[in-house]
């Protein structure tokens, strides 16, 4: 009995750390042919549904581009996200006043994650900003964002 025990506290310290940094392919085909027709579509785990409100109730003015979509994929989209949005595990994202983050780069998990990042590196002309994921994360768009397989371009 302590034998089994012992080798499933082994696998699961072999297996976990490896799942501990995979977030879900975003599974909705439309949220990935809209917001990835010009970025990455990214995980909806990484913003809260608040944030995600936000950010879709501002695409006429998304980041510097008009990125408004029909009400039908506009709803599609935004009932994708309000339902695989994070919270559990990237924490809440809202500013010490409570308004929400509307970029993921801005988040505590965000943060904590890429703090030994130097600043410099995002200025690079191969990486271009901290939103550019696929940069560095060369499988982030298969929903591996695990150090390990971090190759930070020069």
């Amino acid at each position: 009995m302590k034998r089994q025990f012992a080798l499933t506290v082994l696998l699961a310290a072999v297996v976990l750390p490896a799942r501990a940094d995979r977030l879900p392919v975003p599974s909705n085909p439309i949220y990935r042919e809209e917001c990835g027709s010009c970025h990455l579509a990214y995980p909806p785990q990484l913003l809260d549904a608040h944030s995600w409100l936000h950010v879709m109730n501002g695409l006429d003015k998304h980041f510097g581009s008009d990125a408004s979509l029909d009400p039908a994929r506009r709803t599609a989209i935004s009932d994708y996200l309000g339902t695989n949005a994070g919270g559990r595990k990237t924490g809440v994202t809202a500013d010490a006043k409570g308004q929400p983050l509307l970029r993921i780069s801005d988040t505590a998990y965000f943060k904590r994650k890429h703090r030994e990042v130097d600043p410099a590196t995002w200025k690079r002309a191969s990486v271009k900003s901290p939103a550019n994921c696929t940069a560095c994360h060369a499988r982030g768009a298969d929903g591996d964002w695990s150090e390990r397989s971090v190759i930070i371009p020069k």
